[in-house]
């Protein structure tokens, strides 16, 4: 579904992105992980062309980003939904207007029951029906990531993106957040999933594929198990630093 082919991005002197090679499965969970300033977010705003690389080529689903106009820049990421680190909702609009405001803004071609019944049809998915009327600052954070979710897949996105979902969140938030996940893909087997997080834990657990950046490249692409599995010191110091629990991840 995406691929990066020798993208390099550069800040001043300091290089973000370092000749990265990567593919991403469609109809999977991929988790792109790392320590922060490793490039994770650089990644995710190419992946979507709101930054275009130095050097190297993006592919989304056969289409090299690069050859792509602004306004064909803006229809190709009709087909993709972001679920923003912090929900990112809109303060004056309740939930159920969160919800429906991608299908306002995107939805020609529909008639407004239609777009209603759809902002209806993912909240029951993922249980917030009860919710629609109130705003977002009567809803917890957990609520919040919720609804964005919501807000994220009624445009029927081929791509969803999560931006460190489970930052700042507390164990019980952040399993639940992993599970919709799991659940959202399974209600879409097509749809591609990407998560960038520094959550190793979480990424063990939810992940079906696992991207590791480093120093801006991929150092290690695998499952769960090659990540267990993996010798690479870089991985190990990752995992020492970073997973929580029982030691059955080594």
């Amino acid at each position: 579904m995406i691929f990066f082919r020798g993208v390099s991005k550069t800040f001043g002197r300091h290089a973000v992105l370092d000749d990265l090679d990567l593919h991403i499965e469609r109809g999977k969970i991929t988790f792109i992980i790392g320590k922060s300033g490793e490039g994770k977010s650089v990644t995710l705003k190419h992946i979507i062309g709101l930054m275009r690389p130095d050097a190297g080529t993006v592919i989304v689903d056969g289409v090299d980003l690069g050859s792509l106009g602004e306004g064909e820049l803006l229809a190709l990421r009709k087909n993709f939904g972001v679920l923003f680190q912090q929900a990112a909702l809109f303060d004056h609009l309740n939930v159920f207007e969160n919800v429906l405001f991608p299908l306002e803004e995107q939805g020609a071609g529909l008639s407004r029951a239609l777009r209603e019944q759809r902002a209806e049809e993912v909240l029951a998915l993922i249980n917030m029906l009860s919710v629609r009327d109130k705003y977002p600052g009567e809803l917890s954070t957990g609520e919040k990531k919720r609804v964005g979710l919501a807000r994220a897949l009624s445009s029927k996105p081929a791509v969803l993106l999560y931006d460190e979902p489970t930052t700042g969140m507390d164990p019980l938030v952040s399993e639940m957040i992993d599970k919709l996940i799991v659940e959202v893909n399974a209600h879409d087997p097509q749809m591609t999933s990407v998560v960038i997080s520094h959550d190793l834990k979480a990424a063990m657990a939810t992940a079906e594929r696992i991207i590791m950046l480093y120093k801006g490249r991929g150092i290690l692409s695998g499952s769960p198990q090659e990540f267990r599995n993996s010798s690479d010191p870089v991985v190990r110091q990752f995992f020492a630093g970073r997973v929580e629990g029982p030691m059955e991840f080594f």
